[in-house]
């Protein structure tokens, strides 16, 4: 199975990536310990990687370090100290504000130091619910400074779903805030913080609230306590709190991946691994350089905000852009396009889901020549798979490179791109390109033997997994090696599906539960989405199983139109079906094409897939926690009567 996308090549046609991931991978200790020169080390470590730590290996052991230090203070004693570090762009709220490199740690120095007053100590934890507010990059820079674990639960998570994550990191003190803001809308976060307290059996010593102006909350007397209040002595008194020394292979966070039932899994990140491989990713495969400004759409609540709105940029010196509002609605499809001309960015990473909504409110581009976006040099999409109608759009808009990349909470930093810095290799439409130094990635089967070029098979990456990556999860090795490592020895399992092709590009076509079984045929969600997708109507999509008596399962695509579309929905479904059937033959048993006005997704962008299904097979099914509206999946029930 291969699928031909346009080739765009590097201007001077030279990428150093053969070269640099060949010695990643033949030389692993001294590829890294080069990278590590970037890093300040209190101690250096004694063994880049030491095999017989952990439960596959930890790296740099031996090694003591401060993740804050390095943000923060190496820059404010090395002439950064004016240089602004964080922009907050808030549409929601209409207000920028800009924190230097020394502003912004004046303001960790003292929430650090409120910590401590608290109780707060190396290696405890703390729960951070908080919106895309300033205050919540001080916090987890706070936790850094004093070795503090920090957990960031995305604000508005369901009461239950937060409980479940205090019962486990069991913190001693929980930073939040009144509310969260989208569009139309205020999020009470306080009365979710009170139930989940209420329901978890752990208890925090205290929590800190930011009082935002948009809602205030009523305070829980004892044990809440005002945040502006607290800052505003510390400092006047001028608290200040040092950086405390943590080995490399101490826990720098927690982040749960979104399960919600049982227990949660709790991917641990490491100091010094963190440190290392994010600092390289900034130039190597984004091609940032220190100073520039750089802007990560995400939400500090999901991976791709803990490494690239505050992590990352700040390891590397460059100005970060966090930002408060939505690629369409605040006020409009030209959101990205105002921050970008306005904030100077060079580069710019957010989900493909957010190019889909742009470009079904805004097919023709108007809004982007609306904008000067001359300092713009390179777009990276990641998060869902990007459709190559979606990434051909962008690129004939933006007329800049788009650049496709693939990785997971778990990984922490891409598993699979195209290297900017190091130069960048053809792109392949539908590929995220190639794999990162340090990730041997090969697609098997189900033996865990890998299989030809074009081969649909599980991709897995070869143990040890690089720095960066999860070294466990929080309190639970037996969990961890029966989740990723026990079912293909010697292997972390992705979940994905897909192939590699002759070239050595990886082609990830979905989750392995997304790969249907139509009368023992292995068929790709992805491989029909891409299809779909290529429907001059058709703004967004989605393809998934359904339970079918005779095939076992059979494929259903959801489309959304794009604005403007003045056709009949049934005609367009009919010719839907008939370009399914034309590209990939009767095998695919591709009979029923539903058009809704919108599809289910999670607040970071993701389509419900796993609930849509359920929907639709008639199974029982709960409302998952981090659902965008609710009534987006009372909308498919109504639009499935009588179709299946």
């Amino acid at each position: 199975m291969n699928v031909q996308g346009n080739v765009q090549g590097n201007a001077d046609g030279k990428s150093r990536y053969h070269e640099v991931h060949a010695r990643s991978l033949s030389d692993p200790a001294g590829f890294w310990a080069e990278a590590a020169k970037e890093i300040d080390w209190i101690e250096p470590p004694t063994r880049i990687f030491d095999p017989s730590q952990g439960t596959y290996g930890r790296w740099f052991a031996g090694g003591v370090v401060n993740t804050c230090y390095n943000a923060l203070d190496r820059h404010v004693e090395r002439g950064r100290a004016d240089q602004v570090a964080l922009i907050h762009d808030s549409p929601l709220t209409n207000s920028v504000t800009k924190l230097t490199y020394a502003e912004l740690l004046n303001e960790v120095q003292a929430l650090a130091a409120v910590m401590q007053d608290f109780g707060v100590a190396k290696g405890d934890r703390v729960i951070l619910y908080m919106p895309m507010v300033p205050e919540a990059v001080v916090a987890m820079l706070a936790c850094a400074r004093i070795g503090a674990v920090h957990s960031v639960v995305f604000g508005g998570f369901a009461a239950k779903e937060l409980a479940t994550r205090i019962d486990d990191a069991q913190p001693k003190l929980i930073l939040s805030a009144s509310c969260g803001i989208e569009p139309g809308r205020i999020v009470h976060y306080k009365p979710l913080l009170d139930e989940a307290i209420r329901l978890a059996g752990s208890k925090p010593k205290a929590c800190i609230v930011l009082q935002r102006p948009q809602l205030t909350c009523e305070m829980t007397p004892s044990r809440d306590y005002d945040w502006a209040s607290l800052r505003r002595k510390a400092l006047n008194d001028g608290k200040s709190a040092a950086c405390v020394p943590v080995a490399a292979t101490d826990p720098l966070y927690i982040l749960y991946t979104s399960g919600t039932t049982g227990v949660p899994k709790g991917v641990v990140r490491d100091n010094g691994g963190h440190l290392v491989a994010v600092k390289w990713s900034m130039f190597n495969l984004y091609g940032v350089k220190p100073g520039e400004v750089w802007w990560c759409g995400s939400d500090i609540g999901w991976v791709v905000g803990h490494s690239y709105i505050v992590y990352g940029p700040l390891f590397h010196g460059a100005t970060t852009i966090m930002y408060e509002g939505k690629p369409v609605g605040t006020p409009d499809a030209g959101a990205f396009w105002r921050v970008i001309s306005e904030h100077k960015a060079v580069a710019f990473f957010t989900a493909p889901t957010a190019f889909r909504a742009i470009r079904k409110d805004d097919p023709e581009g108007k809004f982007i020549r609306q904008y000067d976006l001359s300092k713009f040099r390179t777009l990276f999409l990641a998060g869902e798979r990007a459709d190559p109608p979606t990434v051909e759009w962008a690129e004939q808009q933006l007329n800049v490179p788009v650049i496709d990349h693939w990785w997971q909470t778990e990984t922490g930093w891409c598993i699979a791109g195209n290297p900017v810095g190091l130069g960048m290799l053809p792109v392949k439409h539908g590929s995220p390109t190639v794999p990162m130094p340090g990730y041997q990635v090969d697609v098997v089967d189900e033996a865990a033997k890998p299989v030809g070029a074009n081969t649909m098979g599980s991709i897995v990456i070869k143990l040890p997994m690089p720095p960066g990556c999860l070294p466990t999860l929080w309190n639970q090795d037996e969990r961890f090696k029966e989740a990723y490592l026990s079912e293909f020895p010697g292997y972390y399992k992705t979940s994905d599906a897909g192939y590699k092709d002759e070239d050595g590009y990886v082609f990830v076509m979905g989750r392995t539960d997304d790969i249907i079984n139509v009368a023992g045929h292995r068929l790709s969600t992805g491989g029909m989405e891409e299809i779909l997708a290529s429907h001059p109507d058709v703004a967004e999509c989605a393809v998934l199983g359904v339970k079918d008596a005779i095939k076992g399962e059979v494929p259903c695509g959801f489309l959304v139109l794009k604005a403007g579309v003045k056709r009949p929905p049934a005609e367009i479904e009919k010719e839907i079906i008939a370009l399914v059937r034309d590209k990939l033959g009767p095998v695919a048993a591709f009979k029923l094409a539903i058009t809704v006005g919108r599809l289910p997704k999670t607040r970071s962008g993701k389509i419900l897939r796993g609930t849509i299904k359920k929907i639709a097979d008639g199974d029982s099914w709960t409302m998952p926690a981090t659902i965008e509206d609710p009534k987006a999946l009372e909308e498919i029930g109504e639009a499935l009567k009588g179709r299946v």
